[in-house]
């Protein structure tokens, strides 16, 4: 599996805030008019969030755009498969992580998406489609069930990247929260704010910032302690190794 993967933190891409992130999402598929697939899943398949997809990835950047809604009535596996297929960037939006992983294993999707992975497809998304790439991702997503008495939770997900992600850590105050949670359960974490992003190369990575400022952590554990190191933006790819 050589993943080609790029987790942003968080941002309104309609609003221009990751336009440079999503640039070289584009720029990664190594097509001139790639066509890029939008699963907004996370935010019950809200019509204006693929709206906003299309205006950005397809009118502003030069992508062929489609959308894969999985909710109401979801196309066949054999379907979902070919739209897949086709993509050349795949790309999840954000909103609701515990719900969307529930919906995407009853479905079958994560598997699809696994393989999609292992053909070198950009896989790419903000917020619960940043996390959901990784082995764990820490949500807000009892507060769509419970919203008057919530807490973040730990999510599994799908684990192609082998490390506990955190989105808008500093934006949405969750740092103290994801820090506990590394304590509590180990691994490695990153921490994404908005307008940041952790980029996959096969097994390299690098950090990139679409907003002065905006901030990147690796969180780790050592002999019970947690250490937060800041992650800056880098222009050269550094191994994955460094992150373990």
């Amino acid at each position: 599996m050589i993943p080609a993967i790029v987790a942003i933190g968080g941002g309104s891409m309609i609003e221009g805030a990751t336009l440079s992130i999503d640039r070289e999402i584009v720029r990664m598929s190594g097509k001139k008019k790639p066509v890029a697939l939008f699963i907004p899943t996370a935010s019950s398949d809200n019509p204006e969030y693929v709206e906003n997809f299309s205006k950005v990835y397809g009118a502003k950047l030069g992508c062929t755009t489609s959308s894969l809604l999985l909710l109401k009535q979801p196309p066949s596996i054999q379907q979902i498969r070919k739209q897949v297929k086709a993509a050349d960037i795949i790309y999840v939006g954000g909103g609701n992580t515990l719900m969307m992983m529930r919906r995407w294993r009853f479905l079958g999707v994560d598997k699809i998406l696994m393989q999609a992975c292992k053909e070198g497809k950009v896989l790419a998304g903000s917020s619960a489609g940043a996390i959901c790439w990784f082995q764990y991702g820490h949500s807000d997503s009892i507060f769509y069930y419970h919203p008057e008495d919530w807490d973040w939770i730990r999510v599994k997900c799908l684990g192609i990247l082998p490390f506990t992600a955190c989105p808008h850590c500093l934006k949405e105050g969750r740092m103290e929260h994801f820090v506990h949670m590394i304590k509590r359960h180990g691994g490695t974490g990153i921490a994404l704010d908005d307008c940041t992003a952790l980029q996959i190369a096969g097994d390299q990575f690098r950090i990139l910032r679409s907003k002065e400022g905006a901030q990147a952590f690796l969180v780790s554990k050592l002999q019970g302690k947690v250490i937060t190191t800041p992650l800056p933006e880098t222009e050269k790819f550094q191994s994955l190794s460094k992150l373990n």
